[in-house]
């Protein structure tokens, strides 16, 4: 028997100790737009996507240590791109005043186009730039 399931979208996830500072982060550094915050227990997130053009990301918060193992997984070892249109160094300049860390300033790539790659407060990377792969 052959499988002949397609991936249709591929969603990246992630995990925050604090999402709900985490989405204003992301808002405020990278022009996302929450368009659905499922609020959990307390001042948790259950579950939330944010989109960013044609790309979306969800995320949740971490549960407490020893309430739901299975569940958790570190925080800040992801690692993300997303493509931009128009000024690279304006947007660089947006997450750092948001409270990103820069990692690696904007230049130019051998591969074609303009990127970066700033820190999340939590750990997370996430590079921008003019390049689009060929997907």
């Amino acid at each position: 028997m052959s499988d002949n399931t397609l991936i249709a979208d591929l969603v990246p996830t992630l995990r925050y100790n604090d999402a709900t500072a985490a989405i204003t982060f992301l808002r405020e550094a990278f022009g996302m737009t929450a368009v659905m915050v499922v609020p959990g227990d307390g001042d948790t997130v259950a579950h939330a996507e944010l989109t960013f053009g044609n790309a979306m990301v969800m995320l949740g918060s971490n549960p407490p240590e020893g309430r739901d193992d299975r569940l958790r997984w570190p925080v800040g070892g992801s690692a993300l791109y997303g493509v931009i249109d128009g000024d690279v160094d304006a947007h660089c300049a947006r997450a750092v005043a948001a409270g990103a860390t820069v990692v690696l300033e904007p230049k130019d790539q051998d591969y074609g186009g303009r990127g970066y790659t700033v820190r999340d407060p939590e750990g997370n990377l996430w590079s921008f730039g003019g390049y689009r792969p060929n997907v």
